[in-house]
């Protein structure tokens, strides 16, 4: 078994396209938003964050342990490039993190041939 210092929790998610977006949710139940990060390189969008353990239970005072504490990370490939400045990210009430990413207007090649 691995050290749990050293160990990354997964993040599971919902990926769905809605008009001109690509989003991402995940439910984040104690997390708050500003342990959240979200970057973006090329077409991977990355979310990290740590989920923390607010009471002091010994681990030998655990029947069941499922609820992952600590940090987690997730990276999603998406079908193609986007641009980081404009991927937006809202956080509700029921910690449902929702990752909007405008899919890249792609520019068509036109050939122009002489006449």
């Amino acid at each position: 078994m691995a050290d749990a210092a050293t160990q990354t929790g997964r993040l599971a998610v919902d990926i769905y396209e809605h008009d001109d977006y690509y989003i991402v949710k995940a439910a984040l139940a104690g997390v708050r938003m500003s342990d959240v990060d979200i970057e973006v390189d090329g077409n991977v969008v990355t979310i990290r964050g740590e989920r923390r353990q607010t009471d002091d239970i010994p681990a030998n005072q655990y029947y069941l342990q499922e609820c992952y504490w600590g940090s987690f990370s997730r990276s999603i490939t998406l079908p193609s490039p986007v641009d980081a400045k404009k991927v937006r990210a809202t956080f509700n009430k029921d910690c449902i993190l929702k990752v909007l990413i405008p899919k890249e207007d792609r520019v068509k090649i036109v050939r122009i041939s002489e006449a």
